[in-house]
């Protein structure tokens, strides 16, 4: 018998005589599978067949598709998948985890108890409503209903479900623009540097160093919370930032950020003995605040006071060691309301960098700075220079 943590074993069908195999799956459900008579060396061929299905399936028993198999089940599953697939080399989780669930959510909630062979285009798009009455973006509806479709091929492939169900679902297509109750947000401008500017000055100095080298360099809100000096190749004029962890890593791509004299006299601020440690550290920030609180006191802390510790040894919430995307963005929406201006988002610091470049040395120069490996993606963020446009039609009408 295949117990929990051993090797399902070959071995005799008491009652028929055959030989047999024993196979858990995920649930912990026990299925046996006769092989053939045994010693043979027909049965002993089916064993290994069976065993190389049973451990490509994960645990799934080879076998039909099941027609029982609830959409609980398939999540089950398909979660598993998740967290062992999307993620970064290093071990860390990447964000697509985050965003599974968020889609998956609802149909567990409402379709979870029933068989999955049952959910369609109908259920789909019932899902797809309570997104657009909760005023969720068209595109990101439609990223939401692509995430939901993707776990039903993964259950295809791994014969869970039916292809006739992922099929189905193929026919429900995307939210098309102005022809459906879902809002579309307003295309991404660059950020005009009076803008940049004004929120400067009420940046913490590592917020600050992260808005002015992206701002130098084009390079992702996420690549700069990251930084490392043993990232860092300072050989030559020019600098080259390799991050460990990047949008395309799992492609097996490398990516190379240039940094020049000016975005190298920030970073030589933030110099530290271990080349490991990041270079913005929310950690050194919060430190930094409370000193310059302390020595900018008017008044003297109460006898009972002096001398002894003032903070949370063990506060329940601890500054991380680096920003993530979401911190970074939230300082700078901060600094914002601050300053007074309308609230902007570092990822605005990337394509008004492409729209300048594009602008000043062409299309090519944008999308080799920016890490793209096709023009039409660049497009996306750098805004076409109508200005140059204007000069032709002047010249020419």
């Amino acid at each position: 018998m295949s117990r929990k943590g051993s090797f399902p074993s070959y071995r005799r069908h008491k009652q028929s005589g055959q030989a047999v195999v024993t196979l858990n799956d995920f649930l912990g459900r026990r299925r046996d599978v006769l092989l053939g008579p045994y010693g043979s060396t027909a049965s002993r061929a089916e064993y290994a067949r069976v065993i190389g299905e049973w451990q490509a399936s994960r645990g799934c028993p080879p076998g039909p598709v099941p027609s029982d198999i609830t959409i609980n089940e398939v999540l089950l599953r398909f979660w598993h998948h998740v967290q062992e697939h999307y993620r970064h080399p290093d071990g860390t989780p990447t964000t697509e985890v985050e965003n599974y669930r968020q889609a998956l959510r609802p149909i567990r909630e409402l379709y979870g108890h029933t068989l999955a062979s049952g959910f369609g285009p109908l259920a789909l798009k019932s899902i797809r409503l309570s997104w657009v009455n909760a005023d969720l973006t068209r595109r990101f509806i439609n990223q939401r209903v692509g995430r939901i479709k993707r776990m039903f091929k993964w259950a295809v492939a791994e014969e869970l479900v039916s292809a006739a169900v992922y099929h189905a679902l193929q026919a429900v297509e995307g939210l098309k623009q102005g022809r459906s109750a879902a809002h579309d947000l307003p295309p991404i401008e660059p950020l005009s540097a009076e803008l940049i500017d004004a929120v400067l000055p009420h940046l913490r100095p590592q917020v600050r160093a992260m808005v002015e080298v992206q701002r130098l360099t084009g390079m992702r809100p996420g690549e700069v919370c990251r930084m490392r000096w043993v990232d860092l190749d300072e050989h030559g004029a020019l600098w080259v930032y390799r991050p460990g962890r990047h949008k395309t890593a799992y492609r097996g791509r490398v990516r190379e950020i240039l940094l020049g004299p000016r975005a190298q006299a920030i970073l030589n601020g933030f110099r530290k003995p271990d080349a490991n440690a990041f270079l913005f550290s929310p950690r050194e920030a919060v430190e930094d605040l409370h000193r310059g609180r302390a020595a900018g006191r008017t008044t003297k802390y109460y006898l009972s006071r002096q001398g002894r510790q003032t903070r949370k040894a063990k506060p329940k919430r601890k500054p991380a060691d680096c920003y993530t995307i979401q911190s970074y963005g939230y300082a700078v929406a901060r600094a914002c309301e601050r300053a007074g201006v309308s609230v902007w988002y570092p990822y605005r610091l990337r394509h008004t960098f492409a729209t300048e470049v594009r602008k000043e040395f062409g299309l090519e120069a944008a999308q080799v700075l920016l890490g793209h490996s096709r023009a039409d993606v660049t497009q996306v963020y750098a805004a076409a220079n109508r200005e140059r446009g204007k000069d032709v039609i002047e010249r020419i009408g």
